[in-house]
């Protein structure tokens, strides 16, 4: 079902663009820069701000108030690149192939494979990557030759990439060239970079956990709904009232 409004309840122009899972927040305020965007017939300005009660068009287009919000995963095999943009080969969106404009939260490598949540929600997505709340993301990792515990420890306590050490994280030996390991951060290729710098290569990553949500039982290639338990504790882990 749509989501009701209050009439008095009011928010910026870009934030509504990004609620209804349109475009970012910057790209709103491009397309309300050039001109693109109206309310109530006339020209939108940078800080507007729009209620229920508003009509709201791009290009003309009326955006209807009120959006059936969508969250599901996606077993990404390696190949799949993570973007939205349609010009690009085997891209996320293509692949899934959803009827309503959703978006991923947060991104895997294309040479990764693994669990990752898409949405045409907005707004959640920074909660979701925002570091300091903390959110778990678990990878199980393929290197290029045996390693000690050594290594296992120095990843454990952070390592220096990108001009700084990464947070603590927890790591658990599952074979000889293979090992699990939980972060609560997202930096670009970290774990591959954390790797490289302690002299080893990854030949293979896979996420199995993105928060309380796992890929289990997901196959390579399929997407799903979010389960309604599922949906419900991703809201309350980013202070949402579950709907």
């Amino acid at each position: 079902m749509d989501i009701p409004r209050h009439a008095s309840s009011r928010i910026r122009i870009n934030k509504f663009f990004t609620q209804h899972g349109i475009c970012s927040r910057r790209e709103a305020d491009r397309l309300i820069e050039t001109g693109r965007v109206t309310i109530n017939g006339r020209v939108a300005c940078l800080g507007d701000q729009v209620g229920s009660e508003d009509v709201i068009a791009r290009d003309g287009q009326v955006v209807p108030w009120g959006i059936i919000p969508v969250y599901i995963k996606y077993h990404k095999p390696v190949g799949v690149t993570t973007t939205s943009e349609s010009h690009v080969y085997r891209n996320i969106i293509e692949e899934i192939g959803h009827r309503e404009r959703i978006f991923p939260i947060g991104r895997l490598d294309k040479d990764s494979s693994g669990l990752i949540l898409l949405t045409n929600d907005g707004d959640i997505v920074n909660d979701i990557l925002r570091t300091e709340f903390g959110h778990e993301r678990e990878y199980v990792v393929d290197v290029d030759r045996r390693f000690d515990d050594v290594f296992l420890d120095r990843l454990s306590a952070g390592v220096v990439i990108l001009g700084s050490r990464t947070k603590p994280c927890r790591t658990e030996r599952i074979g000889r060239q293979r090992f699990r390991i939980v972060l609560t951060e997202g930096r670009n290729r970290q774990i591959r970079r954390m790797c490289q710098a302690l002299g080893y290569r990854v030949t293979g990553l896979h996420r199995v956990r993105i928060m309380h949500i796992t890929i289990t039982g997901l196959g390579a290639g399929v997407w799903k709904d979010l389960s309604d338990d599922e949906r419900q504790e991703l809201l309350r882990a980013v202070g949402r009232k579950p709907v």
